[in-house]
């Protein structure tokens, strides 16, 4: 077999223009998951003292923090990847997310003022019309 037949598969990968990855980097982002994910999981199961709202406070913290350990480690998302295209998307993606959440839960908060009253409601309103 000549030298040109034979490729190794991390030469084929770093030709593509994709960054090579170690294995050292996908044990570094298992590990912080996997602490990322205990962490928490210790906190809800072990009863700590922490009050129910700050609890989850915390809980939402650790999984954003979570998402960022999985963008960096395992989708290999950076500033730089793509030309700054990744980054762009993942701006868009996080205005639409909260554009789409806020609109929810302004709908929710306001949802009993803007619905039909109920019967005994109703039954008031006839009661007291003049």
């Amino acid at each position: 077999m000549s030298d040109h037949a034979h490729h190794d598969h991390d030469d084929d990968f770093l030709e593509t223009g994709i960054p090579h990855v170690s294995k050292k980097e996908y044990l570094t982002g298992f590990v912080l998951s996997v602490i990322l994910t205990a962490i928490p999981f210790a906190l809800v199961m072990g009863g700590s003292a922490i009050s129910t709202p700050l609890l989850v406070l915390i809980l939402l913290a650790f999984a954003a923090v979570q998402v960022v350990v999985h963008m960096v480690y395992f989708l290999h998302m950076n500033a730089k990847s793509e030309g700054g295209w990744n980054a762009l998307a993942l701006i868009f993606t996080v205005v639409l997310v909260v554009i789409v959440l806020s609109g929810s839960l302004w709908v929710m908060h306001h949802l009993n003022t803007n619905m039909m009253p109920g019967a005994h409601e109703m039954q008031e309103m006839i009661r007291n019309t003049p």
